[in-house]
């Protein structure tokens, strides 16, 4: 089965300036060979990739190779980049290797991925401040988003030397991920919808969430395949709810009111806490910007006069006040072309009960009463969460691992493809270990210091 592991916004590779290839009839050899349709991924990365904006400063003798210990040319960039432990500091102590060989945890511990990651570089900054400089370094432009899809593709595959695990017509994809000095809102799309929650104040040392409810107004039931969010930093997560068939009328909020989930004192508002019994699970993320597209064929069914519950909570642990502003952009789909109507998984385990300086494991399994094609996961947890894995439970592939990260506070979403097939009465059990440094125990809730255990997901059925 191909994965496609997402990190809601693409990934980049790479340090470095444009190269040119020598002309020598070795070389010239191997770029054909790289460019050929059945080229092995590693021959394209090197040849196509790393010889072309890595080499001209990893290679032997140079100052930065020197630096990094890290040479990048063809004779020998596999091995020096393949189960290493990386030069600096941090990240040795933090267990991380430049790339290993055991697909998606491997890309959770790569020293390098952090590295060349440039579209998460709020994270790279602000939680890691010692890791040094995002590759390539600016003002260089980063990979174009093909070349990192590419990389990526290739590292969940697990780094094979010689196997083909990645289509070259990724490659085509010459759009690159454009640094932010501020925060800029996005278009609203061609077709579709754009809601708006307007900029509101999160004073210091505190957190905010709230929700906000905005009516599509939609007569006619509407199709959505691709959604769109945009942050300002800080946000701990943004969700988007819809309101069951069963919602009596009068618990529909009224639109564009902030209706906070705690007061002043931080006791829960029961109003809101009523409103939520009859939430259902759209989207969401953690992300400051994330853009999913549905697969071909398969799009949201959305009923007519419809809205959404946008939820948002941000977490401000500075001494200043700070801004937090909500961008979503839901793309319709023609529904002549819509082949499957997704549902959606939004898997809770409430029984979390965390002793004070304790590791805890927890499991819960989850199965399905029909057969279903999933083609999208991730996970929600919060900052005592050390790892979250998912596990298939019954049949043939009864304990296969499918999922895994170690960063709560991004997970990234893996997509299908093609989608999981899971018969009538299979599952996935959900394996969550924490780490409960505190003094007291900590159980399941909305604020920050809270601990959650959650499996979000898309698919279809039959």
């Amino acid at each position: 089965m191909r994965t496609k592991l997402v990190l809601v916004v693409f990934l980049c590779v790479c340090l470095g300036i444009f190269t040119t290839c020598s002309n020598d009839e070795e070389e010239t050899t191997e770029q054909s060979l790289a460019e050929a349709p059945s080229a092995a991924t590693w021959l394209v990365i090197q040849d196509q990739i790393l010889s072309r904006r890595c080499v001209s400063c990893h290679q032997d003798g140079t100052s930065e190779a020197l630096q990094s210990e890290l040479i990048l040319t063809p004779d020998v960039a596999y091995n020096q980049l393949i189960n290493r432990t990386p030069k600096n500091l941090t990240a040795r102590a933090g267990g991380l290797t430049l790339i290993g060989t055991e697909g998606s945890k491997s890309l959770a511990k790569s020293f390098l991925w952090e590295k060349i990651n440039a579209p998460n570089e709020d994270h790279f900054y602000q939680d890691h401040p010692s890791y040094g400089t995002i590759m390539p370094p600016p003002p260089l432009p980063p990979l174009t988003y093909g070349e990192l899809e590419f990389i990526r593709k290739w590292i969940i595959e697990g780094v094979p030397k010689a196997a083909v695990v990645a289509d070259p017509r990724l490659l085509e994809n010459i759009d690159q991920y454009q640094p932010q000095v501020a925060f800029v809102p996005p278009l609203p799309p061609k077709e579709g919808k754009q809601l708006h929650v307007k900029q509101f104040e999160i004073q210091p040392n505190s957190e905010r969430e709230f929700f906000y409810y905005q009516p599509l107004n939609n007569p006619e039931p509407i199709y959505i395949n691709q959604v769109e969010v945009s942050m300002k930093p800080g946000s701990h997560h943004f969700l988007i709810y819809g309101f069951q068939r069963n919602t009596p009328a009068f618990m529909i909020p009224q639109p564009h009111i902030y209706r906070e989930l705690r007061d002043e004192n931080g006791n829960y508002i029961l109003a809101t806490i009523q409103s939520m019994r009859f939430h259902t699970f759209v989207a969401g993320t953690q992300w400051p910007k994330m853009n999913y597209e549905f697969p071909a064929g398969i799009a949201l069914k959305i009923p007519a006069n419809y809205g959404f519950d946008l939820n948002s909570h941000y977490v401000n642990r500075t001494n200043s006040e700070v801004a937090g502003e909500v961008y979503v952009n839901l793309h319709y789909a023609d529904p002549k072309q819509i082949e499957h109507t997704a549902d959606v998984i939004a898997f809770t385990n409430f029984d979390i009960r965390l002793p004070p300086h304790q590791i805890t494991t927890l499991q819960k399994t989850f199965n399905f009463k029909k057969r279903v094609h999933i083609f999208q996961v991730f996970s929600h947890a919060h900052e005592l969460n050390t790892e979250f894995r998912v596990e298939i439970s019954g049949g043939a592939r009864n304990g296969e691992e499918i999922y895994f990260t170690d960063d709560w506070e991004h997970p990234p979403i893996l997509e299908l493809d093609p989608p999981l097939v899971l018969d009538a009465g299979r599952g996935f059990k959900l394996i969550a270990t924490y780490n409960n440094t505190r003094d007291k125990e900590v159980g399941f809730g909305f604020l920050s210091t809270d601990e959650m255990m959650i499996l979000f997901g898309l698919y279809y059925t039959d």
